[in-house]
């Protein structure tokens, strides 16, 4: 097997959130999740609602605490307590595009403070002048004028919104951006815009992405790789045509059959697959995160990985 000579950026290893209820049982989020992100690329991670996507998104950016496990970044642990030092780097470099542009933003707030926090947080502009200079750049690479600066969130549309998100992460000149379903609250004629836009800006400043959604054919168009995660486990990864081309995983598969096609007859003949968690058993055989080929990793026992090689053969 050929070695990869990229640079991880990221890496989560057997990463498990809890979330802690008074006198209750810890109820399990996020359980033993394992992936690299390369520098340069779009790492997409891909699930229903309630899957742990926006968890571990949340963890890596230090929001929810970490039970189990590590992640670093640059080769340095992130998780659990670290040196202040490398709490203001990491605050830098590494920001999160949020959901619903509307909530994320402060109603309150004029745009000029909204994109402004994270120079506020950090001390990150040398004076007054420097910071609005800073803003007026930012909102300028998101396709904003700069006197939009002077508003509030109410006077702008969703995909303006979205973008006062984005040059918000843009200022504080990040490494890595997690992408939480950026584009999921906007119509679709605008989501093409927003997409678009990030894609310019990651080539012209060699951004790292995590892109979470729940849209495979969203990811597909935005992803160098993606990881399937179900209940908080990570079923599947691979290269994205990979991915499309040898879904393994049932859970993949299903995914994949429900993605809408746009030609009227074939929607009406096509099979959707429905996922049943019992198709595994996993009562003797216990399942293992295994690379089953070059870049091509599923979660499953020997059983299963045998029927999966077969498939690959075939």
């Amino acid at each position: 097997m050929i070695a990869d000579t990229r640079e991880v950026l990221v890496e989560v290893k057997n990463l498990r959130v809890e979330f802690k209820g008074k006198g209750k049982k810890p109820f399990v989020a996020v359980k033993n999740v394992t992936f690299d992100i390369y520098k340069g690329e779009t790492f997409g991670l891909v699930g229903e609602t309630g899957s742990g996507k926006t968890t571990i998104g949340r963890a890596i950016i230090r929001i929810n605490p970490v039970a189990e496990g590590e992640i670093r970044f640059k080769g340095q642990r992130i998780s659990g307590i670290i040196p202040k030092e490398l709490d203001r780097e990491v605050t830098r470099k590494i920001q999160m595009i949020f959901q619903d542009p509307m909530a994320s933003l402060n109603e309150r707030a004029k745009v000029d403070y909204i994109v402004s926090e994270g120079l506020y947080n950090t001390r990150n502009y040398k004076d007054e002048k420097d910071r609005q200079a800073k803003v007026e750049k930012a909102l300028l690479e998101v396709g904003l004028l700069p006197e939009f600066a002077s508003r509030f969130p109410h006077e702008f549309s969703g995909g303006q919104r979205q973008r006062i998100g984005i040059a918000r992460a843009l200022i504080m000149e990040p490494e890595f951006i997690i992408c939480d379903e950026p584009i999921s609250s906007l119509d679709v004629s605008i989501r093409a815009q927003v997409l678009n836009l990030m894609s310019s800006l990651q080539k012209e400043k060699s951004l790292t992405y995590m892109f979470i959604s729940h849209d495979l054919s969203v990811v597909r168009f935005i992803a160098d790789r993606i990881a399937v995660i179900h209940k908080g486990e990570i079923v599947e990864l691979a290269e994205t045509e990979e991915l499309f081309r040898n879904p393994l995983h049932p859970y993949t598969r299903a995914l994949l059959s429900a993605i809408p096609v746009p030609d009227p007859r074939v929607e009406r003949e096509k099979k959707v697959l429905v996922y049943d968690p019992r198709v595994h058993d996993y009562s003797v055989h216990k399942p293992k995160w295994t690379e089953i080929r070059p870049g091509h990793f599923v979660l499953g026992n020997e059983a299963e990985l045998s029927q999966y090689e077969k498939l690959l053969a075939s």
